[in-house]
């Protein structure tokens, strides 16, 4: 089956699994990476029905040994849902640039559903607000809320928040953070832990680097298909909640590995240099984590696994 009947702005309407939306839309540069294949008005204001494939193996996405989705892929279509709303329907010029201030998700281990062969298809049904607008009636920033299902089964959720600023705006955002960081230089001599103590698929999608003991950001592949699919002149909050997620695993030797709920605040730019530290703190299923740069916080989270 390709498509799903649903209530849409007073009609019935399929959703489609058939084709992937605009990469554009959603910041990509390969289809393969593109999960939405359909984003349509609901009908109530501010709603919206989605439709998303989700592939039963992705090459990054790492799994627990079950056939359950990595929590990466709800995470990923929230994203893809968090930039394609506001371009398609909040009238944000698709040049603005997008700054991801929180996010969260949360996940029903009960209600998950196994990953199926090709792939699964995921009902999103979302839901905008705090919508803060220009004077030319563009959105600048908003707050989405989506809920995930499979089967007609609820499992998941998600959120978040998210800014639009124009090129002037992104500029100066850039150079006040810039101002503030402390020039260091990059590790040297330090090693990188083993994939399986970090719970990756390969050793090129490790996200961390060990330098004396600390755990610092320093992707194995600084052109990874997933993580960089396109160029960026900061740490990518994908790559932030991906570090974080990888050094609760290595701080538990294994035992924290597949988050059923996390968080994520970014107070402000990551930089690309020099390499920032994550610490982890455990406590019992939780694990508390922040990533500190040059001294400073700019992002801060938290991991639960049960």
């Amino acid at each position: 089956m390709s498509t799903s009947t649903v209530r849409v702005v007073g009609k019935s309407e399929p959703l489609s699994w058939s084709r992937t939306v605009e990469r554009e839309l959603v910041h990509r540069t390969s289809v393969a990476e593109v999960l939405l294949t359909d984003v349509r008005p609901a009908d109530t204001p501010h709603a919206f029905l989605a439709a998303a494939s989700w592939p039963r193996a992705h090459a990054t996405f790492p799994r627990d040994g079950s056939q359950r989705h990595s929590p990466l892929i709800l995470v990923e279509t929230l994203r893809q849902l968090g930039l394609y709303i506001p371009l398609r329907f909040y009238a944000v010029p698709e040049v603005f640039r997008a700054v991801i201030t929180d996010l969260f998700f949360h996940l029903s281990p009960a209600d998950e559903l196994p990953a199926r062969a090709g792939a699964t298809e995921i009902t999103c049904s979302a839901r905008v607000s705090a919508v803060r607008r220009a004077p030319d009636e563009s959105a600048v920033g908003l707050r989405l809320n989506v809920t995930f299902a499979a089967c007609g089964v609820t499992f998941g959720q998600g959120g978040g928040g998210v800014r639009f600023l124009d090129g002037a705006r992104f500029t100066a955002l850039r150079a006040r953070s810039a101002v503030d960081a402390v020039p260091a230089r990059p590790p040297e001599g330090g090693s990188r832990p083993p994939a399986a103590q970090l719970t990756v698929n390969h050793p090129h999608d490790a996200l961390l680097a060990l330098d004396q003991g600390e755990l610092l950001v320093s992707p194995a592949d600084p052109l990874h298909p997933f993580f960089f699919d396109h160029p960026t002149d900061h740490v990518p909050g994908m790559v932030l909640l991906e570090a974080a997620r990888q050094a609760a695993s290595y701080r538990s030797r294994g035992r924290l590995s597949r988050p059923l709920w996390g968080r994520l605040n970014a107070s402000r730019f990551t930089e690309l240099t020099p390499p920032a530290r994550v610490l982890c703190t455990r406590h019992g299923s939780t694990c508390a984590f922040r990533i500190l740069q040059g001294g400073t916080e700019t992002a801060c989270g938290t991991f639960n696994y049960t």
